[in-house]
């Protein structure tokens, strides 16, 4: 069983590189801020909760945090290992997670402000069917209208450059220690996160001592991050 943290900063790549290593290792990508976004669009008394905040630009407070994590593991549906996505963000929800779990990596994707901000200030989202896009990297073929589905694309709620700098500023501000108690028990692989996606997947594999994607179990025609 194998049980992976991913942290970087917002626009790093942490979704795709989860979902690279999920389609290969029968791992259970564990996505908080997806949870925390099911609420918004739902509605649900958490997402009203969840709104307040990320439109303000701020992070969910820990108690919140801990909670949607402990009841999302307590599902037990990880029987080969699950990896991590958006939690930990501080040092309390560190230690809650090193007290509470064991873990066998951390998988730190560094990238610079300045292609943060590049990465996120041109995402897009179908507020349909929730396919993401970016106006750079990967376009629409048609200018503000989902491909797949039709629906209108549209900019998250906190793609925006104030709501930026300040994720920005407090995510450097708290990771860092979170980063420095992971260090402490010799967890952290810090990967270069500016190279192609497969190159990043690869990177993280050399770290973590697994096999190359070439190497991997055969995936299903379309699997998810092919």
């Amino acid at each position: 069983m194998r049980k992976y943290v991913i942290m970087g900063v917002q626009g790093s790549g942490k979704g795709t590189q989860s979902q690279m290593l999920v389609a290969d290792l029968d791992l259970v990508h564990i996505g908080v801020g997806d949870i925390f976004r099911w609420n918004v669009q739902n509605h649900t008394k958490l997402g009203a909760q969840v709104r307040r905040t990320m439109a303000a630009g701020e992070l969910v407070g820990d108690d919140m945090v801990e909670a949607v994590v402990r009841d999302r593991l307590d599902q037990h549906d990880w029987n080969f290992g699950f990896i991590i996505d958006g939690f930990p963000r501080s040092p309390r929800q560190a230690e809650f997670f090193l007290e509470s779990y064991d873990i066998d990596g951390v998988i730190h994707l560094d990238l610079p402000d300045s292609e943060v901000r590049r990465r996120v200030l041109n995402r897009r989202l179908c507020k349909d069917c929730g396919m993401d896009y970016h106006l750079i990297d990967s376009s629409p073929k048609v200018s503000g209208q989902c491909d797949s589905c039709g629906g209108e694309l549209v900019t998250r709620e906190d793609d925006t450059e104030e709501a930026l700098a300040v994720r920005l500023r407090e995510y450097h501000e708290t990771t860092n220690p979170v980063l420095e108690i992971f260090r402490r028990k010799e967890y952290v692989f810090t990967v270069d996160a500016r190279p192609a996606p497969e190159v990043v997947q690869e990177q993280i594999r050399k770290c973590l001592g697994l096999p190359p994607v070439t190497a991997s179990r055969s995936r299903e025609p379309g699997a998810a991050g092919a």
